[in-house]
């Protein structure tokens, strides 16, 4: 039997993501308004911690905040998984996900001190998604679906699913990548374009393989639909996105459509990473591989 699980700590660590990801969503409101330089000094804004919230200073001021509060979250987060957890993995999981926010928060620096140059504020946009990504895997693993016991099946295809879950959560990183290049204008949109499409095609295959696989494992079977649902959400996104784009090329000032969908591509873009890394996760707990199959068939005809 495993371990029942920290109903308390699990809670947190899901409040920890939520808030990561309304982080995620307040830097795209920023990168949407152009308003990465409308306050030139870090950590405070012109040595105040309460400029006026002003034109885009509002924008860049509230990112700062949100992520100070994440950034206590996590901190209180790691001690508290270093304190109650008794798994030695989840607790270092714990401190790379402060380390990482520590990171990010220096990067964020370096970001507004180089100008907003374009690679760095890619990686500063790509490096969200990763700690975001941590800190939900910190929630499944603090979970009791987690830490309790549930049926292991034997996965008996090749490529394994969870081999192909974890390569198209691969796939969807590289292309937040290419998506994050794209928004800081490291180049056009043609890679970006390139690499949707193979991440239609992988999720296509992943899909695919637990509908005939495994349509009568729920945990798999919800888990695969949530990507399915959000893939299809993100290509609509990512279509009126590029033609908010287009349409708001000439104008002054972001306007409000452009900002909207924009910003909505990014979050559907941090939870699709997300639901993929849900899946593989899943797959991981449940699937065992067929080599290990054989060797269980091997030891009971032997016992026999």
């Amino acid at each position: 039997m495993r371990e029942a699980g920290n109903p308390a700590l699990h809670r947190f660590a899901v409040l920890t993501a939520c808030c990561t990801f309304l982080l995620i969503i307040a830097g795209a409101l920023v990168t949407s308004n152009q308003a990465g330089l409308s306050i030139p000094t870090w950590p405070f804004a012109y040595g105040s911690v309460f400029p006026p919230m002003v034109g885009g200073i509002r924008w860049e001021w509230s990112h700062r905040l949100a992520a100070g509060a994440v950034a206590i979250l996590t901190a209180i987060l790691a001690v508290y998984i270093w304190v109650r957890e008794s798994r030695q993995w989840v607790r270092i999981l714990g401190v790379i996900a402060f380390l990482l926010v520590v990171a990010q928060a220096l990067l964020g620096r370096f970001t507004v001190k180089t100008f907003l140059d374009p690679p760095v504020s890619a990686s500063h946009a790509t490096l969200a998604e990763l700690f975001f990504i941590v800190t939900v895997s910190l929630a499944v693993f603090t979970g009791k679906w987690w830490t309790g016991d549930v049926p292991q099946l034997h996965d008996e295809e090749s490529p394994r699913l969870f081999t192909l879950a974890l390569a198209t959560s691969c796939v969807i990183l590289v292309q937040i990548v290419l998506g994050a290049a794209f928004r800081h204008n490291a180049f056009g949109i043609i890679p970006h374009l390139i690499g949707a499409a193979v991440v239609v095609a992988m999720v296509f295959w992943t899909v695919l393989a637990v509908a005939t696989r495994f349509r009568k494992v729920r945990d798999l079977r919800v888990a695969a639909r949530y990507l399915e649902i959000l893939l299809g959400l993100q290509i609509l996104l990512g279509g009126a996105a590029y033609w908010a784009v287009l349409a708001a090329r000439d104008a002054v000032q972001p306007t409000p459509l452009y900002v909207t969908i924009t910003v909505a591509h990014v979050a559907v873009g941090a939870l699709t990473f997300a639901s993929s890394v849900f899946l593989t996760l899943r797959c991981y707990r449940i699937l065992k591989p067929s080599h290990e199959a054989h060797t269980e068939t091997s030891t009971e005809r032997a016992l026999s």
